[in-house]
């Protein structure tokens, strides 16, 4: 009993020190979307009966470290929000939406505080992922909830090397092409049909931009859309219940592959998470993108299409 419990305590310890969190809400303070009114005694993770909830996520590319460097990224230090996707997860938890935020889409990047003590210029007609590039997750978030009026409950990050070894870790994704992918910058080449794909060749798919017709980012969002619902899949598959062995490995990775904010910052607020969505199938998620068109001053950017666009956003409040 005494080393079944130190076993216990070990892994608690363990998989709560793997998370690296960042305190959103103390550094945009009341400056933000409203959110609503929720019981004193109900869990800042966990969506109440009848309400709704938002997530940010982004995937980073991260130049931190040999692994992401070795998997496409840059010079030491630097780091953009490669990835942008708004979860949208409707009252009860049973369905929801995937919203992709093109990273080339022209915003109003407003003031942002810097972990310094400093605060960034506002900036009209840059492009969106510069966000996360100028003050990191405090300004990505700041810059979502000014442009879409949405405010987000909760927001995770993964870099190129966790992605990588979060696939591997639940055995692969299995996903559908519709055609060939011959890219030499994502080192991928895939013939058309159904794949099984590990960590790295993942990676490489949602990278992917060169390989497609037009080399569009929106082409790309489509992929990375995919892979989103084949990992949700993949996650979900009961065996990993029954399997304390994989199960551990696999909470080992995510735990340590992501940054979160201080809502999510403990296993028991991240299980608590996971348990408010237990009952969310992956086929009830719906993907869609920011409405946009080609922006009148860069043909190499987009803009925000309305009304459709605040439409979309007014529908995630």
């Amino acid at each position: 009993m005494v080393l079944g419990a130190a076993a216990g305590g070990w892994v608690y310890w363990k998989l709560n020190d793997n998370i690296t969190s960042v305190d959103i809400n103390s550094a945009l303070g009341d400056d933000r979307p409203a959110k609503p009114v929720v019981s004193p005694s109900s869990s800042s993770a966990a969506p109440l009966p009848g309400q709704a909830m938002n997530i940010l996520v982004l995937g980073s590319d991260s130049r931190t470290g040999a692994e992401n460097q070795r998997l496409g990224g840059g010079s030491e230090g630097s780091a953009r929000s490669d990835t942008a996707m708004v979860f949208h997860i409707d009252a009860g938890g049973t369905s929801g939406q995937v919203v992709s935020i093109p990273r080339d889409t022209l915003v109003t990047r407003p003031a942002c505080p810097l972990p310094d003590g400093g605060e960034s210029p506002e900036r009209h007609g840059v492009m969106f992922n510069t966000a996360y590039a100028v003050g990191g997750p405090v300004c990505a978030v700041k810059t979502v909830e000014s442009f879409t009026g949405v405010r987000m409950d909760h927001y995770l990050e993964i870099d190129f090397a966790g992605f990588a070894r979060l696939v591997d870790a639940v055995g692969g994704v299995t996903v559908t092409l519709d055609q060939d992918i011959d890219d030499d910058k994502s080192h991928l080449t895939l013939e058309a049909g159904t794949h099984t794909l590990d960590g790295e060749q993942a990676l490489g798919l949602a990278r992917t931009r060169y390989g497609l017709p037009g080399g569009s980012d929106l082409a790309r969002i489509e992929l990375q859309q995919r892979l989103v619902k084949a990992l949700l899949t993949r996650i979900s598959d009961t065996s990993l219940l029954t399997d304390p062995a994989r199960l551990y490995d696999v909470a080992i990775t995510a735990t340590a592959s992501i940054t979160t904010d201080t809502g999510l910052d403990s296993l028991p607020e991240l299980v608590g998470f996971a348990q408010s969505l237990r009952a969310l199938e992956p086929g009830a998620m719906e993907t869609v993108t920011l409405p946009v068109v080609r922006a009148p001053s860069d043909p190499n950017r987009v803009v925000a299409d309305e009304p459709e666009a605040s439409e979309l956003w007014a529908s995630l409040r």
